[in-house]
């Protein structure tokens, strides 16, 4: 029932659903209160009241007490308990939203910080076109879905303007693909999306700008050289990021195209996953489903294009093998191990390679579950770091 422009308050009949457990009324104009008969539905196990224009206080009862931030994203004037995201009800100050301004939107992604409670600003076609020095005289992107650029915002803060090609097929369904899936996401190893421009002139998002640049960077220039642990950090955070999309929230998230060129490297070299054009919400915690043949240039997991089938388990394959993350034959990764116990750094890339294997197995029920990825990559990051 979302994105239907339903009016008014939440039909009170809802209440005679008592076997009803999923509800998605987001992305509609309802207003007025949360009802609190919906605190007796107890086989309620989701609901999505996001993007309207709800407001009071939010019910804490029953299954809301199982209830994200999530499920409230957007509304006007809505308050409650801090786990919802939301400012007390006793030192509720009323809120003018300026959400329909004309040629914007906003969209709330990012860290946990970030949702909880802080106001996004939008920006304009105009803003966006003066931070990136009128992104519209760029050519190398015109056969690309997306051109990104960094930018200057008017505040002053750097950031990275990804600006959708209009003229190229599927292009609206890709953006429309990116904003699902990070109105629904948050978290560290995930790139910040800081708001979004949505106009007939121009879609693009507004991300937190990386230092670093991209993963593929690192690798592939002879400029640049990643060490042993440095590597293995950035294996643990691309895991902890697929680790949060599979098993970390109500809806899984499979990203369909993770490669080097979709990490991105902070000032600290910590890792953040991003571009999420291709990926996939699959619907009632199925860890499976089928579709088209996905991805970009590269490798994808056989069960993608031979039957279609999008899975979590394809993920990690992709990142295992299809780019080389690791590169554990790399001429500059030796170097950066010398003077070391060679034994040791042997036996450390050894089991890496382990773990790559058993994640890049034809059947994918076989492949290695990333939560156990996670933890054997950071043994051996704890072991890395303790002999520095």
């Amino acid at each position: 029932m979302s994105n239907n422009m339903f009016m008014g308050p939440i039909p009170q009949t809802f209440g005679d659903l008592k076997g009803l457990e999923f509800l998605d009324l987001s992305y509609n104009n309802l207003s007025g209160a949360i009802p609190k008969y919906l605190e007796t539905l107890k086989y309620l196990k989701y609901i999505n009241l996001s993007f309207n224009q709800l407001s009071g206080e939010i019910p804490s009862e029953g299954p809301f007490v199982n209830f994200t931030p999530q499920s409230f994203l957007e509304n006007r004037a809505l308050c409650g308990k801090q786990n919802f995201g939301v400012p007390p009800c006793k030192a509720r100050r009323a809120q003018k939203s300026k959400r329909y301004r004309k040629g914007n939107a906003s969209i709330i992604s990012g860290s946990a910080e970030e949702l909880l409670g802080t106001k996004h600003r939008m920006i304009s076609y105009h803003e966006l076109r003066c931070a990136t020095n009128d992104f519209a005289k760029a050519i190398a992107w015109r056969r690309k879905f997306w051109l990104c650029v960094q930018g200057i915002l008017s505040d002053g803060q750097l950031s990275r303007p990804k600006v959708l090609n209009m003229q190229m097929e599927g292009a609206s369904k890709s953006f429309d693909a990116e904003c699902n899936v990070w109105r629904a996401i948050r978290h560290r190893n995930l790139v910040k999306v800081i708001t979004s421009c949505s106009s007939p002139e121009v879609r693009a998002l507004v991300l937190q700008y990386m230092s670093n640049g991209s993963l593929e960077k690192w690798l592939y220039s002879h400029n640049y050289c990643l060490n042993l642990l440095q590597r293995v950090s950035v294996l643990v955070d691309v895991a902890l990021a697929l680790e949060y999309l599979h098993h970390g929230q109500s809806e899984l998230v499979v990203h369909c195209d993770l490669k080097p060129s979709n990490i991105l490297l902070d000032d600290e070299m910590v890792a953040h996953v991003g571009d999420f054009g291709l990926a996939k919400i699959l619907a009632n915690n199925k860890d499976a489903t089928q579709t088209r043949t996905l991805g970009t240039l590269g490798y994808i997991s056989p069960e993608y294009g031979h039957a279609g089938i999008v899975s979590t388990r394809g993920d990690w394959i992709n990142a295992s093998l299809a780019d080389s993350v690791l590169e554990v034959v790399d001429i500059g990764l030796l170097k950066t191990e010398e003077g070391r116990d060679m034994n040791a750094t042997e036996d450390i890339i050894f089991t890496i390679m382990e773990i790559g294997l058993r994640c890049s197995e034809d059947v994918p029920e076989k492949r290695m579950d990333i939560k156990d990825v996670v933890s054997q990559l950071m043994k051996i990051k704890l072991g890395l770091e303790s002999r520095n």
